[in-house]
């Protein structure tokens, strides 16, 4: 399969015969960047923020997905685990919710704003999980050393941080250079695009770092 970066959380997932997917497209008009052109089959919102939510923006998809559940679409199978919003002691958290992309036995978690530690039972709502896109910047998000502590938690076989300043973009986020040394990382070649399939998934955490492509 083939994971593209377009800026903050919004990825495009595809595999040959396999519904595409764009993970939480943003409204250029608060990001900073240029509009997106993207398409895609199912689109997934981890949360109703402008940054997050711009179903309108992605053509020719035949599904928005919102919130929890269980979907299987064009042969990928897709599990929503809402964490932030649920906690009694915090009723003003804003919600979020997790999504994790099974491509033939590939697993990609995508976690949207999360902003805490997920708890045990999310983790294993979750389940096995191969690459991990993860918020680093701050803002709603994780910061780089929450990021971390995700991640010992999560055990996935590659990272891809999302959510970071980037050069143009308007929102205030932390760079990606502090993730990298919270990760002791000492650099990062970023490269156009991540190709991958479940027989070279690396047994050690690795991070990929992805340039922010244009659509």
């Amino acid at each position: 399969m083939e994971i593209t970066w377009f800026g903050l959380s919004c990825f495009r997932l595809t595999e040959r015969g396999m519904a595409s997917v764009v993970t939480d497209p943003y409204d250029h008009r608060i990001t900073g960047f240029e509009p997106l052109k993207l398409k895609a089959d199912i689109v997934t919102i981890s949360h109703d923020a402008p940054g997050h939510n711009n179903a309108a923006g992605v053509k020719g998809k035949s599904h928005v997905i919102t919130g929890p559940g269980e979907f299987e679409i064009g042969g990928v199978f897709i599990t929503g685990v809402q964490t932030n919003g649920v906690s009694k002691r915090t009723p003003d958290e804003p919600r979020n919710t997790l999504y994790t992309f099974d491509f033939n036995g590939l697993t990609v978690a995508h976690l949207g704003d999360l902003s805490r530690v997920p708890s045990q039972a999310e983790i294993e709502a979750l389940g096995n999980v191969h690459v991990a896109l993860v918020p680093v910047g701050g803002g709603g998000g994780l910061s780089s050393a929450k990021a971390v502590e995700v991640i010992s938690v999560l055990e996935p076989g590659i990272v891809i941080p999302m959510h970071y300043n980037v050069p143009g973009s308007a929102l205030k986020l932390s760079p990606l250079s502090k993730f990298l040394k919270e990760m002791g990382v000492a650099s990062a070649e970023p490269q156009p695009s991540l190709k991958l399939s479940i027989s070279n998934v690396p047994e050690d955490t690795r991070v990929v770092v992805l340039s922010c492509e244009r659509s």
